[in-house]
């Protein structure tokens, strides 16, 4: 990682000029090797020289673009490299694409979530709920849902999701069990006691007539 010269001189990378040359005269003048002896003296020379370089880069416009750009580009490799941080950055995406409706690119970028971190739960949800607002994605909505579930089979709201989703697709057995955990770990909730209600009646009729 290069070496910060905001951080050798302590100023802000924000820093005006006249800060900086300020800083530079208040730091000069307590480090300058005159001003020591023996090791200290070394010590002193070498701080004092990294000063001097600090400021010459930071009162230069065009070499503190290029120290800007170095301080910034590990920054971004770092969180490339890092697939909670990865994760993060699609869901955000995939969130902004979901308010506005765009079911298809929020659903790519719930997917590249999973991805990037296949452990993350809330990605799965996310992408679960981007399919299925279209039925031909209902197949990967349900297997989202699923994943999401085994990940946190404590979590009221992909379970009452997961009731849902299966209930659109006829699973009504399924979509029962995941109803019942949801009330069981979320508590009290008409809504989805009435969807359990209904897959139970839904579960019997097709037991009565296939049964």
């Amino acid at each position: 990682m290069a070496k910060s010269f905001y951080d050798i001189l302590g100023v802000l990378q924000n820093a005006t000029e006249e800060q900086i040359r300020l800083r530079f005269r208040e730091l000069a003048r307590l480090r300058h090797p005159d001003r020591f002896q023996g090791e200290e003296k070394a010590r002193a020379e070498r701080d004092f020289q990294d000063l001097t370089e600090a400021f010459n880069v930071l009162l230069n416009p065009e070499r503190r673009r290029q120290h800007d750009a170095e301080l910034a580009r590990p920054v971004a490799q770092r969180q490339a490299a890092d697939p909670e941080q990865l994760a993060k950055v699609y869901l955000q995406r995939g969130t902004k694409a979901y308010k506005e409706g765009n079911f298809l690119d929020a659903a790519e970028n719930f997917d590249r979530a999973t991805k990037a971190q296949p452990t993350n739960a809330k990605a799965w949800h996310h992408l679960a709920l981007a399919c299925s607002q279209q039925r031909r994605w209902l197949s990967r909505a349900t297997a989202a849902i699923t994943r999401a579930c085994e990940l946190e089979p404590m979590n009221s709201t992909y379970l009452k999701l997961a009731g849902r989703i299966y209930e659109s697709t006829g699973a009504f057995s399924r979509a029962e069990q995941y109803y019942s955990e949801a009330l069981s770990w979320g508590g009290a909730d008409a809504p989805t006691e009435e969807r359990l209600a209904e897959v139970r009646r839904q579960a019997r009729k097709g037991k009565g007539l296939f049964g």
